[in-house]
């Protein structure tokens, strides 16, 4: 691994340096697909669609996908990375909110059985329900990936969604807004609650980072490309995760400030029960919120629980 900054940038899987740029012949073929489907990018929607082919390939190499890997995609649009998928796993469920785009996949694709197309927001389905048809003959859920080109406006939501499923994942691959795949994959010092949230329940990193002129309609930001290894188990017993964060968004209420005034202010507590709390927890008062590990936010949690 190398580092750019605070983040971590996998070695190896991407094809790219720096910020990748867009091929213009893929754009006419994305403006061409949707005026014969008389649509348009929905901003409601945060529709952005991919159109760039060496993104695509950077994608699906981090994905590491073989003929035994069934595939979760969350907002296919015009399915240019859908077909991608095709090409290397064995099982595609795409999930597609607008109807029109759905028609249109369903057209494109009526040939090939090993994709499965739902018209549905994806945090209205279970990813456990949408597997079972590759169920084994154990009787437990077959594993699977998910490959996707989340919508800025509900990538944090879809990311909790699978994580807190059951089954989870055996791992995600997503593109992101830059900033929010910076703050996914954060190390020691510069944690933020949304990474912590990730890194619960798996490794991220960041692949590669794409321009804006890679999808159309051009979003007003970059993004990055990131892969999560997803744990068999999140780092902390389950039963603890509801307290842990808790404790953990309580520290970031207000995280410029000392942990001692943050965690007061956001468990509404003084800050002389905050001290001896940090006390037994041994976590220096003086400390900021981001410079805390997963395991010192756990031990502090269960300090405050065991106080009662």
């Amino acid at each position: 691994m190398f580092f750019t900054g605070s983040v971590q940038v996998s070695k190896g899987i991407s094809v790219k340096r720096g910020l990748v740029e867009p091929e213009k012949l893929s754009l006419e073929q994305a403006k061409r697909q949707l005026r014969r489907l008389n649509a348009r990018a929905i901003k409601g929607l945060g529709q952005h669609f991919l159109i760039d082919s060496d993104v695509l390939k950077t994608i699906v190499a981090a994905a590491e996908l073989t003929p035994d890997d069934t595939v979760i995609e969350v907002g296919p649009g015009l399915g240019i990375l859908t077909e991608a998928l095709l090409e290397k796993a064995g099982r595609v469920i795409t999930v597609e909110v607008d109807r029109k785009l759905t028609a249109a996949l369903e057209q494109k694709f009526a040939c090939d059985s090993r994709l499965k197309i739902i018209n549905a927001n994806i945090l209205e389905l279970e990813p456990g329900k949408m597997t079972a048809s590759d169920s084994m003959a154990s009787g437990h859920l077959q594993s699977y990936k998910v490959v996707a080109n989340l919508p800025y406006y509900i990538a944090s939501p879809i990311l909790r969604h699978f994580l807190e499923a059951s089954p989870k994942p055996g791992l995600m691959v997503i593109t992101v807004q830059k900033e929010v795949g910076q703050s996914i994959a954060a190390g020691y010092g510069v944690m933020s609650l949304q990474g912590i949230s990730v890194q619960l329940y798996g490794r991220p990193e960041i692949v590669d980072y794409i321009s804006a002129g890679c999808f159309y309609p051009k979003p007003k930001v970059d993004s990055a490309i990131v892969r999560i290894d997803v744990y068999p188990k999140p780092v902390i017993d389950e039963a603890d995760i509801p307290g842990f964060f808790n404790i953990v968004k309580a520290g970031f209420s207000a995280p410029r400030k000392q942990l001692r005034n943050s965690l007061s202010l956001g468990l509404d507590v003084d800050v002389s029960t905050v001290n001896d709390i940090l006390k037994r927890a041994n976590i220096d008062a003086q400390r900021r919120p981001q410079t805390l590990t997963i395991e010192e936010w756990d031990r502090i949690s269960r300090v405050y629980i065991n106080r009662g």
